[in-house]
């Protein structure tokens, strides 16, 4: 085996390591954005973008799915990585086909995701021709026939896959489904299937609907707050305005995490003075340092000391009223919760008993709780079952459907939970297919369709030879890097629907295509009108978002112009759906929505209130329980936690500061004090010395996974700085894309089938060692 993936982006000698921060955002934040928006838009494009920037008026940030506060708009309206984002997008730089004919294929796939992505904006349609080494301009029309050629020439609809990422609009996303049903598929794999699928499984089981109960104002107003599994100070940053707001109303706030992240230590509010020669804000009262994978243990030990409590005081603990009324499934729960062994726990969790006895107090003296997570609970084997624990406790104190409570999953990108209510999900209900066909006399394919794990495996065995992307970065965003490669280029023809270059542009089938889009800051016009796009954040608010940047090419489409032109040649003149009305118009395709969607009716006109409008939540509206039983289910889970084997450490993948998702602004991590490179494994002092090591050690990473014959299959990255940092014995952390390559395509979430890329078995060597293959 050797290292996996492109050429560094730097000498790793030069990489510079200090203290980790005590703070997040300050003055240092407006610093690094407004040098980030300068250096890649020029100041006159920086004021018109940042001034509009979630404003009411304006467009929707391209990177997180945190919500505005109802009825007021700083400002500013921004943090420091959304101001990175737009200026990714927003950027004056340009990649012509001179770029193209300049640089082979060969020559790029050597280069990083942070230098392609450096390059700028595409500009014109591309194609990469069998046998080909440079992509070439390609007109539109010829590119539409070349995708209708290939996908009618199939043998099947399921032979081809339609990826979605969470930037794509509702308008785009309701209209890509349209199509790909159209065509005769549910082959709809997104980027939900990889980030907080196993909430939207935890939380349809359990409360009805796979979204969070709680909205901003209920943030705000909740009296205990528990944050597992989430870095906000990187991945959510205006959440932390939102907690200043909580503290000040008296929260008390937990921080669940394997490591101490500097946005839930303190907050410094760049909009406040306090926030800039002040000390800022103290966002959490208690770090509970957690074991990788050991929160399921934690949420089952917790409902344990509830039970407990309630014994000594009856009536006092419970929320009876609230059981016998909305719940079912309590007396097996209490029956199963009452043996959880509270030394298992201590040993899963890495915590005191101390810690486990103050935390259930502080939920016993709660009357509001909110349990917000992130991928830190999503990407484990036992994902769905740690979820549904955190909902048993909840539902143990009744703190669903009431004010200032209830669960807050938070939602990465923009608006990937806004394309999963348009219906890109590969296994939609009948009710929404149903809709859908009576709405465009059409007959949707009922069969279930590939998720993203399953998509890589059906390209990779032969059963899919077309892959469409909308937007994302594929292959930098799924695990098993070497599978995935592996199965795109094993397809007859690969598709992305870009704005800048990316892995997944290098990675190609026999035959490739980049169609550049317009993004969120781009003005959109259609035969002549100006129009708008509308997304729906992480707490089901649906608002528009209209950009207003001249495109940098007058080549580039819309995504809903791209969807329209495609369909109409695929599909034919004489198909019912009237694509080319929807392009003209986009309020024709909210209209449609309107009778297709639940809860988007009078959408034109909601939709253009100052805040939009909220969707439905039957449990948060009026504690309605769309379940099995009618009511908010109590789960039952054998506990499961990850244990270290001995000389063995559990990785974890996460961002850096300097990046969102799978799109590197830059390469430092300024919270975690890593400067100047990316390839470094975060790991505990005492691990490092026991395993042989000294900090600041070149190691190579090896993943084992145990096959069905016995034997241990292993993936390797190499040359990665050693450092030592505060996380349990036993763990350690390293940033993805570059650590993907560990993450084994068969190593998923039971029931979600999402990666579990924070419980991976890895053993380090010193880099350069022989390489022990498989054994």
């Amino acid at each position: 085996m050797t290292r996996h993936g492109p050429e560094s982006d730097i000498d790793e000698a030069d990489l510079e390591v200090t203290s980790p921060a005590t703070y997040a955002a300050g003055v240092p934040a407006v610093l690094v954005s407004l040098e980030r928006a300068y250096e890649q838009m020029g100041v006159t494009r920086t004021v018109r973008t940042l001034t509009r920037l979630n404003q009411r008026h304006g467009f929707d940030c391209p990177g997180c799915a945190w919500p505005e506060t109802p009825g007021h708009r700083k400002p500013a309206e921004f943090c420091e990585n959304g101001a990175k984002a737009v200026a990714e997008e927003a950027t004056l730089r340009t990649v012509t086909p001179e770029f193209f004919a300049r640089h082979s294929v060969e020559e790029l796939s050597t280069k990083t995701d942070y230098w392609l992505g450096q390059q700028g904006r595409i500009t014109h349609p591309m194609v990469l021709r069998e046998g080909a080494s440079h992509y070439e301009p390609i007109g539109w029309d010829d590119a539409f026939d070349l995708i209708a050629g290939q996908l009618t020439a199939l043998d099947s609809p399921d032979e081809a896959v339609f990826y979605t990422s969470g930037r794509t609009s509702n308008e785009a996303a309701f209209l890509y489904q349209l199509m790909i049903r159209s065509f005769g598929t549910n082959n709809m794999p997104d980027c939900s299937n990889m980030c907080h699928e196993s909430s939207g499984t935890a939380l349809t089981d359990t409360i009805g609907i796979g979204k969070g109960s709680v909205s901003v104002p209920d943030v705000e107003q909740a009296d205990l707050i528990l944050i597992a599994g989430q870095n906000p100070g990187t991945n959510h940053p205006r959440m932390l305005s939102t907690l200043e707001k909580a503290k000040a109303n008296g929260a008390r706030i937990i921080a669940i995490n394997p490591l101490p992240e500097a946005g839930l230590r303190r907050f410094k509010d760049p909009q406040k003075i306090s926030g800039v020669v002040g000390q800022g804000v103290e966002i959490a009262d208690e770090f509970l340092q957690i074991r990788l994978g050991g929160d399921m243990a934690l949420f089952q030990g917790l409902g344990r000391l509830l039970l407990e409590a309630e014994d000594a005081a009856p009536g006092t603990v419970l929320d009876r009223t609230f059981l016998d009324t909305h719940c079912a499934g309590f007396e097996d729960y209490e029956t199963h919760i009452r043996e959880v062994d509270l030394d298992t726990v201590v040993e899963a969790t890495g915590l005191t008993l101390a810690q486990l006895r103050a935390t259930a107090a502080d939920l016993i003296a709660s009357e509001r709780t909110v349990i917000c997570w992130a991928m830190g609970l999503t990407q484990h084997t036992h994902a769905v079952a740690t979820i549904s624990e955190a909902v048993n406790v909840l539902l143990a104190r009744g703190m669903i459907g009431k004010p200032g409570a209830g669960v807050c999953p938070v939602r990465g990108h923009s608006n990937v939970q806004g394309d999963r209510t348009m219906g890109i999900w590969e296994k939609m209900p009948e009710s929404f297919l149903a809709a859908l066909d009576s709405e465009f006399d059409i007959t949707s394919p009922r069969t279930h369709g590939f998720d993203t794990v399953e998509s890589i495996r059906a390209m990779r065995d032969g059963r899919a030879s077309v892959f469409v992307a909308m937007g994302g970065n594929f292959v930098s965003a799924t695990p098993d890097t070497a599978a995935t490669e592996a199965a795109l280029r094993n397809c007859a023809l690969t598709v992305q629907v870009s704005t800048k270059p990316n892995r997944s542009h290098v990675v190609h089938g026999t035959t490739a295509l980049i169609l550049p889009t317009l993004g969120r800051t781009d003005l959109d016009v259609q035969d002549g009108e100006k129009q708008s796009v509308s997304v729906e954040d992480s707490m089901s608010m649906v608002h528009l978002s209209r950009g207003r940047l001249r495109p940098v090419s007058e080549h580039l489409r819309s995504e809903v112009d791209i969807v329209c032109s495609l369909a109409r040649t695929l599909l034919g003149p004489d198909h019912p759906v009237p694509w080319e009305r929807f392009r003209e118009n986009y309020d024709r395709i909210r209209d449609a929505i309107s009778r297709v969607v639940p809860g988007f009716d009078d959408y034109n006109t909601r939709v253009r209130q100052p805040d939009g409008f909220p969707l439905p939540h039957p449990p948060r509206d009026s504690r309605e329980f769309r379940t099995d039983t009618g009511r908010a289910n109590f789960t039952v889970s054998e506990l499961e936690w990850v244990r270290t084997p001995p000389g063995r450490l559990i990785l974890q993948t996460m961002r850096s500061h300097d990046q969102y998702n799978t799109t590197i602004y830059g390469l430092d991590d300024r919270y975690r004090g890593v400067k100047g490179g990316r390839r470094v494994v975060l790991a505990n002092a005492e691990d490092i010395v026991e395993l042989g090591f000294r900090a600041g050690d070149l190691v190579d990473v090896v993943s084992e996974w145990p096959r069905a014959d016995g034997t241990v299959e292993e993936r390797r990255v190499e040359a990665f700085r050693l450092l030592a940092y505060s996380t349990p014995k036993g763990n350690a952390a390293a940033y993805y894309p570059e650590t993907n390559p560990l993450v084994p395509l068969d190593h998923v979430a039971k029931k979600s089938n999402t990666p579990a890329s924070k419980a991976i078995t890895v053993r380090l060597e010193a880099a350069g060692a022989p390489e022990s293959g498989g054994r």
